[in-house]
């Protein structure tokens, strides 16, 4: 019996499933470092808990099944889950990456990847053609779609034939909208990246990573890292994962109806200069992420009049945390000129529209009213 995504999100696709032996409804915490052997030769499936664990199993398989997966790896946090995808490539490998990313991203791509040989070509991917930067030495194609912070779609399907076509690998981040929103492979991709932290652990208290590949060649190599470099996800913070996922489909319901509601209270302030959300009909990328998506997410950013009034935001706010991350219940403020991209050059932040005006704003699940007046009285305050 095939499950639907909310049952898949319990109990993963069934067939993998593991059941505790004591019969223990939440999965059980395997705090252990080592596993006993039977006999010389003979292992009870687990041997060392870097190499894999039973909760970190138990949440690997429930992201695969969510992402229609062949396998799913976790990982320390989201950048250890990326530091070890670029372990697929070598001195001389060149990628196609997106132009507004994640800044922790671009740091390592950057500053670590880039000083072992690897090159980088950084494009729009929403708006240029791709093909047009494929070189004889291009490895794969790097998107987010939603991009983090300026929420640019990129057409999955299109760019999945593109690096087809021309034998490369499609890597999405599919960390904005979630398995629940949108499904990379099914649209082409290769490996899907997830932080874990964000929309699927979703209460801000853990860190984690995720890749996720239908390939058995790349399940095989990036299991061979895994296992080399240690950063898999420690059994109490798979727990915490396992557990987030339960409440998955609910809160990604309830954050879009609320970002949503935000979004469209801020077209309406005066001193918004501009909204950026994809789930405002008009709004770029609005039909390619309705074609490639079930949702638009909760995830949203917003330009204001000045970099004085959004620093005063930041400070009026009331209910609504000035905080890093997103994708967890309550609704977080960000400025990422300080915060996710400060290390990444003012000429490159410019010029994807990320300036000291620009705030992003990761919905949460209170009630909207209460949202909307706090933003609404953060706003007013201010004096110049």
């Amino acid at each position: 019996m095939a499950y639907g995504f909310a049952t898949k999100c319990i109990y993963g696709n069934g067939r993998d499933h593991q059941k505790d032996p004591t019969g223990a409804v939440s999965f059980p915490i395997y705090q252990t470092a080592t596993f006993a052997h039977p006999a010389v030769g003979e292992s009870t499936g687990y041997d060392y808990s870097r190499l894999q664990n039973p909760t970190r199993e138990q949440a690997e398989k429930i992201v695969a099944a969510l992402e229609g997966g062949l396998d799913a790896l976790a990982f320390s946090s989201g950048m250890a889950a990326v530091t070890a995808l670029m372990e697929l490539f070598g001195p001389g490998d060149h990628l196609i990456t997106d132009l507004d990313l994640y800044g922790g991203s671009i740091r390592l791509f950057e500053h670590i990847n880039q000083k072992n040989g690897i090159s980088f070509s950084h494009i729009d991917c929403s708006r240029e053609n791709v093909q047009n930067y494929i070189r004889e030495n291009t490895k794969a194609i790097y998107i987010e779609t939603p991009t983090n912070p300026m929420m640019h779609i990129a057409d999955i399907r299109k760019i999945a034939g593109i690096a087809k076509a021309h034998g490369l690998l499609l890597i999405v981040d599919n960390t904005f909208l979630s398995p629940y929103f949108q499904k990379p492979l099914e649209l082409g991709a290769d490996i899907v990246i997830h932080s874990g932290t964000k929309f699927l652990g979703g209460h801000n208290d853990t860190l984690a990573g995720f890749l996720v590949t239908n390939a058995q060649k790349i399940s095989d190599r990036l299991r061979f890292i895994i296992k080399t470099t240690g950063a898999g996800l420690s059994p109490f913070d798979s727990w915490l994962i396992i557990r987030g996922i339960k409440t998955l489909p609910l809160r990604m319901e309830r954050a879009q109806e609320n970002a949503l509601a935000l979004a469209e209270y801020l077209q309406q302030e005066p001193r918004v200069r501009k909204v950026y959300y994809p789930g405002l009909q008009g709004s770029r990328g609005y039909e390619i992420c309705r074609s490639q998506a079930s949702g638009f997410g909760s995830m949203l950013t917003f330009e204001v009049e000045s970099r004085e009034l959004a620093l005063h935001i930041l400070g009026a706010v009331k209910m609504i945390p000035f905080a890093e991350s997103l994708g967890g219940t309550e609704t977080l403020l960000t400025y990422p000129v300080t915060q996710t991209h400060a290390d990444v050059p003012e000429a490159v932040r410019l010029a994807n529209g990320l300036t000291d005006r620009i705030l992003r704003l990761s919905a949460g699940i209170e009630d909207q009213r209460d949202l909307i007046a706090d933003l609404k009285q953060a706003i007013g305050s201010y004096q110049e």
